[in-house]
């Protein structure tokens, strides 16, 4: 199926606003039938629930603050940027992911009122089982990443108009399809994240850097730190509850042992000693 969507026209109209109007109609245009994304309407939550499927919704009324009062950041619809995805098949060993990660991001600010005590750690760690490493990327490398020892959340301190990229690799000597979320959306089709989304599909050993939203087969609208109403989800859905959260859900491939040749057993068959006393 071929998307015949002219996003130049509409693109050019209204600056950012006709961008996501024109990705929006993209996106539309590729999910009919054969589509990438036919069939997956099953719904789950979004931000918490992508890594935590456990977490239940509370259904209890609660007051919310309008967009424009909340403080912090959230992720807006930044400039368009040339990205190629190469869509190939896969089929999951199971409808359940192998694996999920979660990173939580704010300002400086927003991120001491949500960690106290917390540690400074690498800004790349393992998820899923160690099946993949992955951290978030500024301007300048890894941006600043905490852990708190009271409940291992990690936490990226992000700053206001800056963009920013998911880094991936897998460890895995077979393929894995990951499926991101950025506020409770998923990064390829912009609507409610689910497990039922297709992802990226990352080769063994290799590594992928997802710069933003999916606009097009060739181009991506970059990630970058916005106000919270003028981020993507409130802009494009109006909704902002799940702002300041990145989802990942790890899949296996049908068949294939992703246990096998794990970098640590590598590293044991490297390092076995000939000459080692008998125990």
């Amino acid at each position: 199926m071929k998307c015949m969507i002219n996003t130049k026209g509409i693109a050019g109209c209204g600056g950012k606003i006709g961008l996501a109007l024109a990705s929006a109609l993209w996106l539309a245009s590729c999910a009919v039938n054969d589509g990438p994304y036919a069939g997956s309407d099953a719904y789950i939550a979004p931000g918490e629930a992508l890594a935590s499927p456990s977490v239940k919704a509370d259904s209890s009324p609660r007051p919310r603050k309008a967009a424009q009062e909340r403080p912090g950041l959230a992720t807006g619809f930044g400039e368009s940027t040339r990205s190629p995805w190469n869509r190939q098949s896969f089929v999951r060993a199971s409808s359940k992911p192998a694996g999920t990660g979660v990173i939580y991001y704010n300002n400086r600010e927003g991120i001491d009122a949500m960690t106290g005590y917390k540690s400074k750690v690498d800004g790349i760690q393992t998820a899923a089982g160690n099946m993949v490493e992955w951290g978030i990327k500024g301007g300048f490398g890894f941006l600043p990443t905490y852990d708190t020892y009271r409940n291992s959340k990690r936490f990226v301190v992000g700053k206001r108009d800056g963009s920013y990229s998911i880094y991936l690799k897998n460890r895995c000597k077979s393929r894995l399809e990951v499926v991101l979320s950025v506020d409770g959306l998923d990064v390829i089709d912009g609507k409610t994240a689910g497990f039922s989304k297709r992802g990226y599909v990352i080769a063994p050993d290799e590594t992928l850097e997802v710069k933003g939203w999916r606009t097009s087969p060739d181009t991506v609208a970059r990630f970058k730190f916005s106000t919270v109403s003028g981020s993507y989800a409130n802009l494009a859905h109006g909704e902002h509850r799940n702002v300041g959260v990145i989802g990942l859900a790890v899949f296996t491939e049908k068949g294939v042992d992703p246990w096998t040749w794990m970098p640590d057993e590598v590293n044991d068959r490297m390092t076995a000693n000939p000459f080692a006393r008998v125990p």
